[in-house]
């Protein structure tokens, strides 16, 4: 088998992380809903195609939207349907291997205790039912013994110029504004870029890694406290904190639900909330080290925000 590699997505914040991590090694080509010179459209990826891929990573979703602007079939029509497309066009291939980027919300919005792979899964926004009912689907087919699947579900990804909402916290670090949450003892799970890609080339390489349902985050948890000061320490500010009466932001948050406001529930829960994801199982087969600490993953990040 050839060590070509499509991807789906490409083009986004993953997919071009991931091209210039397996460019050296791997000869990738990207699938996207147009055919160009550089891109093969969905309707144009045939057996023919595929029998010439080691394997398909479909990394192309419709992202949550945060603004709640997106229809409930947009995620459905891009997040299932697609997904429905290429996968049994990979089951009709030799192609060896197909991995399926879902997400730790096709489990649970809100996390009490910490994220496993054996949770019952109940998802309460519509992308995160769209990337169920996908999941659902692959795991409903009988795969042929030669080939290898792998649903992956991240938790909040982040990168050298990602602008999400480190970018945000960020911000607000380099003005000098104080952090006003220093009431609250929260603990999040994030996932580097670089440990993504790890264990992605890990997926395509190791055959003795078994197909199945996997979490990706790094290894430890941080509270937003320890990840404001970690941002902090990245650009060498001081980060003031705060320890405001924990009422006050719920008062603020139903002011800004109604009205404008830079601060709303969803806002404050974002910060203060929990949602720990164990990356046990992974670790148990990749058998290797994340190659990036959650730390180092968060310095990198915001040092590039600063160029």
């Amino acid at each position: 088998m050839t060590n070509n590699v499509l991807i789906s997505g490409i083009t986004g914040f993953v997919g071009s992380n991931l091209f210039n991590y397996l460019k050296e090694d791997y000869k990738v080509q990207g699938v996207s809903r147009k055919t160009t010179n550089e891109l093969i459209s969905y309707d144009a990826l045939d057996r023919d195609i595929l029998n010439t891929n080691k394997a398909f990573i479909h990394l192309a979703g419709k992202a949550h939207d945060l603004k709640n602007t997106t229809k409930e079939n947009e995620y459905f029509d891009i997040n299932f349907e697609l997904t429905k497309k290429v996968f049994d066009k990979f089951l009709k291939s030799g192609c060896e291997v197909f991995i399926f980027m879902s997400s730790v919300k096709a489990v649970a919005d809100e996390v009490e205790k910490e994220l496993t792979e054996y949770h019952n899964p109940n998802p309460i926004t519509a992308y995160g039912k769209s990337k169920l009912a996908a999941e659902n689907y692959i795991l409903s087919k009988e795969v042929p013994r030669n080939k290898r699947v792998y649903i992956l579900r991240p938790c909040m990804i982040h990168g050298p110029n990602n602008k999400g909402n480190l970018n945000l916290l960020y911000n607000f670090v380099a003005k000098g504004i104080p952090y006003p949450f220093g009431k609250y003892e929260n603990c999040r799970s994030f996932l580097s870029i670089g440990n993504l890609c790890f264990v992605l080339k890990e997926l395509l390489e190791n055959e003795n890694i078994p197909s199945g349902i996997y979490n990706v985050a790094d290894d430890d948890p941080l509270s937003t406290k320890d990840l404001v000061l970690n941002i902090g320490a990245a650009i060498y500010k001081d980060v003031k904190i705060l320890n405001l009466p924990k009422f006050m932001f719920g008062v603020l948050g139903k002011i800004g639900d109604i009205l404008p406001f830079p601060i709303d529930s969803e806002k404050i829960h974002k910060l203060t909330g929990n949602y720990v994801v164990a990356n046990k199982k992974l670790k148990e087969v990749l058998k290797k080290k994340l190659p990036l600490s959650v730390e180092e993953g968060i310095h990198l990040t915001i040092k590039s925000f600063t160029k």
